[in-house]
């Protein structure tokens, strides 16, 4: 099944007419739980990784002998969906309750050092004939691989994410690794990533608002200022929340490729390659979620019957405090360290 993006319910562009300058489009992934197989797009299916290559670790030192166990998180997650699609007294039952407590229960490992190298989990592949904004890899590459460490345990803060791209040509690999190394615990049940298959659709985006010139963005902020003015002095208890920038006509939620970074969380700073200096693109964006109350007017049509807590978090990833990782890569080699920041 598709997923298409509703219009936008105002044209940006016939309002600020400068805006078409900016514009620019993102690829929506709109993963979705799945079969995904290893010759496909994907977030958390099989990787298509040779048989005799390394598979990614995190050799960096830090705290990894206590967490949950990844098919815990998996199996929990399908006692839920489970239990919450019944017809009949829908939600877990006392005897899955238990269940459920007992399986999100922490497990020690005290045999495992903290230098031990710990098997980064697979978050996602792209391929290129499949993502219409996922740029040219190095040397031909056509296939994006993306790990991460399942622990918040890095940088000089401890706190940091490890992730880890990989880029491949997908018709030189010959035989694949059929079961890849799985670390034992997880610090958070938001690093397991559910099997999910991509449903891309290329949408038009514009820049986050603080990026644009300042008499742009000013204009902006007053025409919010006044939606929602308007919208606070109705008396028509059935009037829908005012038409954001921000949140309506700029730039989508979800897992998306390319496109503009947002910067809700934090005022926008540099993102510059560390190896050459020179503004960084965005490559990715990790959301926890596909949409919320405040993004509701980008939920796709065809999940227009679907309830938002249970149903817009179809990877189970968790960013932070629910929030989105953006991911960055050089224009001029992608070869040179990524970069990012949580929003």
């Amino acid at each position: 099944m598709t997923r298409t993006t509703p219009p936008r319910p105002l044209d940006a562009e016939v309002l600020f007419p400068e805006l078409a300058a900016y514009r620019g489009t993102t690829t929506r992934l709109h993963p979705r739980p799945g079969s995904p197989p290893m010759s496909a797009s994907s977030v958390g299916g099989p990787m298509l990784w040779p048989v005799d290559e390394p598979w990614p670790v995190c050799g960096e030192a830090h705290g990894h002998r206590r967490g949950r166990r990844p098919a815990d998180v998996h199996r929990s997650r399908r006692i839920l969906a489970a239990a919450w699609a019944r017809e009949q007294s829908p939600g877990p039952t006392e005897e899955e309750k238990e269940l459920l407590a007992e399986l999100r229960l922490e497990h020690r490992l005290p045999e495992a050092s903290e230098t031990d190298p710990l098997p980064m989990i697979g978050l996602a592949q792209l391929y290129r004939r499949d993502i219409p904004d996922l740029p040219a890899g190095p040397d031909d590459c056509d296939l994006l691989q993306v790990f991460w460490c399942p622990f918040n345990a890095h940088g000089p803060s401890r706190y940091d994410l490890q992730l880890h791209l990989r880029w491949r040509r997908s018709r030189q690999v010959g035989e694949v690794l059929a079961t890849p190394p799985q670390p034992p615990v997880v610090g958070s049940d938001g690093f397991v990533p559910e099997p999910c298959v991509l449903h891309p659709e290329q949408v038009v985006s514009h820049p986050f608002a603080g990026l644009l010139p300042e008499r742009l963005c000013a204009r902006l902020d007053a025409w919010e200022e006044a939606q929602e003015e308007e919208a606070d002095q109705s008396d028509d208890e059935n009037a829908t929340d005012p038409v954001g920038y921000q949140y309506d006509l700029s730039i989508p939620p979800g897992w998306r490729v390319g496109g503009f970074a947002s910067w809700h969380a934090t005022d926008p700073y540099p993102m510059d390659c560390q190896t050459c200096r020179t503004p960084m693109h965005l490559l990715l964006t990790i959301d926890s979620s596909e949409w919320d109350g405040g993004s509701g007017s980008w939920k796709p049509l065809e999940d227009r019957g679907l309830t938002t807590h249970r149903c817009a978090t179809p990877t189970g990833v968790t960013v932070g405090r629910f929030g989105e990782l953006n991911v960055f890569a050089c224009p001029t080699d992608p070869d040179h360290p990524h970069g990012w920041s949580i929003q």
